[in-house]
């Protein structure tokens, strides 16, 4: 008996749903593993990695701190993906929007101004977006590959933050630490369970989830989008742009990831340091993968996410293993997602003989 793929006649609707269910099942089961040739008991990794992180309600709402960037910058990203507008480069777009958030922030000072908020918002989406109109640009003008420039400016946009927390917004009075000035409280969003981190920038991710689903399942432009993402020509047929979609596709994930910066330094930071670059750009595209660029799935798979950050540092504390265990986890969770998803459109079969040379 030798084991062989067969095409399905159709994709499976059902293993598409399940793939992501078992990407993670073998994620979890891999990672004991991996516990074990480390040299620590699986049972014992699993237990600091998953399951102590969120065991009191401060751990949880450090799981929704984490996951609320992640919720932001997915549902950005997977509109444009839908369209097939492929955005790699959310985590530069990220910072752009830290960038210009910092900028209002740091022009309010320690000013009661009741509009901090609410223009900090904005500028984050317009810093998000701005970055992200250059791909949008290069590929509508050009016919550039979005995904190369947008994965290069990453670099550029962490070079400029790098600049102005070293140089002109560095606070003279931060021992010569890399930051800028702490943010006034008219600048910091409002937490919403006291005694913990967790602040009003979940309710906008909530929202801007939302807000997604219609979009995508119930607009006209969101149907335009994915027929120009599945069927391109059906969508040329029927008229549709192509170049509107590339726009609106980057141009929506540029803005919700810039939105997401504005709350990472608005929130658990409070000013720009140089550790704004958390990866949170690069982790929302499994996310994006893992929820199936559905907002409920999304909702789902940045909880498991956050808990992988989470989770990381309590095994780099507990268990002496290095932050990078995090990333593994991550690499682990795309890896069988791709390895799952074969069974969308083929499935496993056993074919009796002996094979022919």
């Amino acid at each position: 008996m030798w084991p062989r793929f067969e095409k399905r006649p159709e994709a499976s609707r059902r293993m598409r749903w399940l793939s992501p269910l078992l990407a993670v099942a073998l994620t979890v089961l891999s990672g004991a593993m991996l516990f074990a040739v480390l040299g620590n008991k699986p049972w014992q990794g699993i237990h600091v990695f998953f399951i102590q992180p969120i065991s009191d309600i401060y751990g949880l709402s450090e799981l929704l701190l984490k996951a609320t960037p992640l919720m932001l910058i997915s549902m950005g990203l997977a509109i444009g993906f839908r369209a097939g507008v492929w955005n790699i480069g959310a985590e530069g777009q990220f910072i752009l929007g830290a960038v210009f958030a910092t900028g209002i922030a740091l022009m309010a000072g320690d000013t009661s101004a009741f509009w901090s908020l609410p223009v900090m918002v904005l500028a984050g989406a317009v810093g998000g977006a701005l970055w992200a109109a250059i791909p949008a640009w290069l590929r509508t003008r050009f016919g550039t590959n979005e995904i190369l420039v947008s994965l290069m400016l990453v670099y550029v946009a962490q070079l400029l933050a790098s600049w102005l927390i070293y140089g002109p917004w560095k606070d003279p009075d931060g021992y010569n630490f890399p930051q800028t000035r702490n943010f006034g409280d008219s600048a910091l969003l409002p937490v919403l369970i006291e005694g913990t981190r967790v602040h009003a920038g979940f309710i906008l991710a909530l929202f801007v989830l939302l807000a997604g689903y219609v979009f995508l399942q119930l607009s006209m432009q969101g149907f335009r989008m994915q027929v120009g993402g599945q069927a391109p020509d059906a969508a040329r047929y029927a008229g549709f742009s192509g170049k509107q979609a590339i726009w609106v596709g980057l141009l929506a994930g540029g803005a919700l990831a810039g939105v997401a910066g504005m709350t990472e330094v608005a929130g658990p930071m409070g000013q720009l340091t140089a550790q704004i670059s958390a990866g949170y750009g690069f982790a929302a595209i499994i996310v994006a993968f893992v929820g199936r660029l559905h907002p409920v799935g999304i909702l789902a798979s940045s909880l498991i996410m956050a808990l992988f950050f989470l989770g990381g540092e309590q095994a780099q504390q507990q268990l002496n293993l290095p932050s990078s265990i995090s990333k593994v986890f991550q690499g682990m969770l795309l890896f069988f997602l791709l390895a799952s998803d074969l069974f969308i459109a083929y499935r496993l079969c056993w074919q009796s003989g002996l094979r022919r040379a």
